[in-house]
């Protein structure tokens, strides 16, 4: 039987597109090369960090964000959307218990020692929030090359924080039971899993922290048992423990994307993955369907009523530059605004520079549909959100899952109003 809805990417945004159309009883296809960019990015929903000044309420902040700025994203998502969006993710992922509200950021520290702020984190990292100050250990294991505890520590201690504000953070090495010379951080986090390591882990921790510290660890406290690994070792210690943001692949991440496509297996959603879209047929102002291939089948077209572009942005490959210096998006042909006019330069030679085409992506109206360069609606039945909206720079704003969600949860509502 064909499906009525067919979602292309199998990110954030994806994915809870994806689970809201398969929970509205609309029979729904997810096709991805790969599970996107959930397994590179830490599970906190960044909502909005910057402005550029750093941004304590996003919730206040977000009118003249918007106005400002009318070709974000955000000047078609309210802060009602974002806010009901997080609510969404709440209910649906409840191993990862997410805290928070979009009326506050928490300012939680990265693996480098720079705090960070977001809206809504997985409980079991909310005990890092710098706010209110405090004393912090930070445990190294010492097979794990990509988390350097004395290294953040430093730069923590070091760091701008809210006035008033005062952060004391240490490093604790441990030598802990591995004998591989490196171990990743899924490697890690199947070994927490096992009641035997975390005791041993806990028995040489303990007696080295001191009194009133609050214990970071990488985000490596179990994989599929996260919430009972985490708890465990809080009782084991006696104080708040929480995991810090580690570099790809990113656990937290790993377990969000669990969490969400086991939602969309259980809605009754069909996931197809290893396939890549490489086209559309389109008539008269419609998509009737999407080409997908495989590495081992032909071309196959996937016929449905309502399609959703959520394939992400120029990381991803979704939207490219050719050999002539023309951008284009890879599936359906769409225009891509905000590309700089020919012969002004597309990037400057610096990586932090404000680059001019940092900021490309696909145009939309107020109910997600992409429009053309003359800003006619592309096609009536096709939807786009996540990395693939143009207007944003999300590192720089740290507005990235906050988009994804948000974007997601708005086209599977529109399409939902729309098929009933």
């Amino acid at each position: 039987m064909s499906p009525e809805a067919v979602v292309v990417g199998a990110g954030l945004a994806g994915l809870t597109a994806g689970v809201r159309l398969a929970e509205a009883g609309l029979r729904t296809t997810l096709v991805a090369k790969g599970p996107g960019a959930t397994h590179l990015a830490p599970a906190t929903i960044d909502v909005l960090g910057y402005t550029p000044d750093l941004v304590e309420r996003p919730a206040a902040a977000f009118p003249s964000f918007a106005a400002e700025r009318p070709d974000h994203p955000y000047a078609r998502l309210s802060a009602d959307i974002v806010a009901a969006s997080a609510e969404w993710l709440r209910e649906h992922v409840p191993s990862l218990t997410y805290v928070g509200t979009i009326e506050e950021n928490l300012l939680l520290p990265t693996a480098v020692g720079v705090p960070k702020p977001s809206a809504f984190v997985p409980e079991a990292m909310a005990a890092g929030d710098l706010r209110p100050g405090g004393r912090f250990a930070f445990a190294g294991l010492r097979a794990l090359k990509d988390f350097y505890p004395a290294y953040l520590a430093d730069n923590l201690s070091q760091a701008k924080l809210p006035t008033g504000v005062t952060v004391d953070a240490r490093p604790v090495h441990l030598t802990d039971p591995v004998t591989e010379a490196d171990v990743s951080p899924i490697g890690y986090a199947r070994m927490f899993e096992d009641l035997e390591f975390r005791s041993v882990v806990a028995a040489e921790l303990l007696p080295r922290l001191e009194p009133g510290e609050s214990v970071g660890f990488p985000s490596v406290l179990g994989l599929h048992q996260h919430r009972t690994t985490w708890l465990d070792l809080q009782d084991r210690l006696g104080r708040p423990v929480f995991e810090v943001p580690t570099l790809p692949p990113s656990v937290a991440g790993i377990r969000l994307f669990h969490s969400l496509r086991d939602a969309f297996v259980r809605a009754g959603g069909r996931l197809v993955m290893g396939s890549t879209a490489v086209g559309a047929g389109t008539r008269n102002g419609v998509v009737d369907n999407v080409v997908i291939q495989t590495a081992a089948a032909r071309p196959t077209p996937v016929e449905a009523r309502w399609f959703v572009l959520a394939t992400g942005g120029f990381a991803e490959g979704a939207i490219f530059l050719d050999s002539y210096g023309e951008v284009h998006e890879s599936v359906f042909g769409l225009a891509v605004s905000g590309v700089p006019a020919a012969g002004e330069p597309r990037f400057l030679p610096r990586y932090f520079d404000d680059q001019p085409t940092a900021r490309a992506g696909i145009t939309v109206d107020e109910r997600l549909r992409p429009v053309d360069a003359e800003g006619n609606v592309a096609f009536d039945n096709l939807f786009a959100a996540g990395a693939a909206l143009g207007g944003a720079e999300p590192w720089r704003e740290l507005s990235g899952n906050g988009l994804a969600l948000a974007s997601g949860f708005a086209v599977a509502s529109a399409i939902v109003e729309r098929a009933s």
